[in-house]
């Protein structure tokens, strides 16, 4: 499914309306599926996500005032105002929280902002694991840091979103979701190192379609195990006398998981054969190998379902359908768990088989009506091309 929405023709007519003026620029960033590599991010260790084909996009416009207006198309067309002195979560307007963040860390990382007049919008469906939060603070950052010539490099944009995400969202969330929103490359995942904070570009087949099967069951990340995976981890990094996961190859875990209790065992064993998984899964990909890539895939569904225990009954069911369609190599949950989507790794030729059966047998057997999209490897964050 394409997205069909005009983005930066409706936001600037919303701008426009609801704020009096013409915006001075839009600005664009990408929601993400990961497309192998889950909960590795915060250990330090590997993802292999992609920035897809629909984004939140940004208008705004400088103020001389150091007062921000703020203009949630999405949201009921929700307007917030507010000082940029001593800026504070809102309890009272959550939505508005991730761009009060993004800006209240720009101003403590030293940039004194005049004030903005901001207008937002996306087509990232909200709460489906594709991270439309990071979407709307990389976009609102990048916003910023042009509009203002902040001089910021995609890394540090990343960093102050997921800081703003820790502080106003309650969410403990990894660097991921962030870094690809920021510096996305088309047509191609980005293997990234969260222990030396470096990518590299990996080609996507062209013959092959990245398929994100949208469950429909919703999740708040924050109210979610998330944060309890996370602090299990930590406690099974101190127990084992490691700075983080990340230090762990598959042998030498293996050789000392026995010093874990059950449970810390089943989250360590995930993370350290994840990142195992995810670097062959890039070498699958350089080497043309759909079949390799597409056993690690499902290898990784089965250990977030059964080891890290965050997967759901939506999401077993919609990843086994996609693995038994003909021309599907491989499929999995993605993003945080507990709802939102799966991803698909489907030959081209087979989607006009694969989307129909896919949503058909969902729909029967789970009562609920799905949403497919066959996504694009986009672009990161940056200006809108103005027409």
């Amino acid at each position: 499914m394409v997205p069909d929405r005009d983005l930066p023709a409706e936001v600037r007519a919303a701008f426009r309306q609801a704020l009096g003026a013409e915006p001075a620029g839009l600005y664009r960033a990408p929601g993400r599926v990961n497309l192998i590599g889950e909960h590795t991010d915060y250990n330090e260790g590997f993802v292999l996500p992609m920035a897809i084909d629909r984004a939140v996009v940004v208008a705004a416009a400088p103020r001389t005032d150091r007062q921000v207006r703020l203009l949630a198309v999405d949201v009921e067309d929700q307007v917030a105002a507010f000082a940029l002195d001593g800026l504070q979560p809102d309890p009272r307007a959550r939505w508005a929280n991730y761009v009060r963040g993004v800006l209240a860390l720009l101003e403590r990382a030293g940039h004194r902002l005049p004030g903005l007049d901001l207008a937002y919008a996306g087509d990232v469906p909200i709460g489906a694991g594709l991270s439309s939060s990071a979407a709307v603070e990389v976009a609102v950052a990048t916003a910023a840091n042009q509009l203002l010539g902040l001089g910021l490099r995609p890394l540090e944009l990343a960093r102050l979103s997921q800081q703003a995400e820790h502080e106003f969202a309650g969410t403990q969330c990894g660097l991921m979701d962030q870094l690809i929103s920021a510096a996305g490359v088309e047509g191609h995942a980005l293997l990234i190192d969260f222990q030396s904070i470096t990518w590299q570009p990996v080609p996507l087949p062209a013959d092959k379609a990245i398929v994100v099967c949208d469950t429909g069951k919703r999740r708040g990340l924050a109210d979610s195990a998330y944060n309890e995976r996370r602090a299990q981890c930590e406690e099974g990094a101190r127990r084992l006398g490691v700075p983080s996961l990340r230090a762990l190859d598959v042998a030498s875990f293996e050789d000392r998981a026995l010093e874990l209790p059950p449970l810390l065992r089943r989250r360590v064993r995930h993370v350290v054969h994840e990142n195992a998984r995810t670097r062959r899964a890039a070498e699958a990909l350089r080497a043309g190998d759909p079949a390799l890539f597409g056993r690690l895939m499902n290898e990784s569904h089965a250990s977030l379902r059964d080891l890290y225990e965050v997967s759901s009954e939506e999401l077993d069911l919609m990843a086994a359908l996609a693995q038994a369609q003909p021309g599907c190599w491989g499929a999995r949950m993605t993003g945080g768990g507990f709802g939102g989507c799966a991803v698909a790794l489907v030959d081209r030729d087979a989607l006009d088989a694969f989307l129909p059966a896919v949503a058909g047998g969902y729909e029967r057997q789970a009562q609920r009506r799905p949403a497919l999209y066959v996504c694009r490897a986009s672009a990161g964050a940056g200006p809108v091309a103005q027409r």
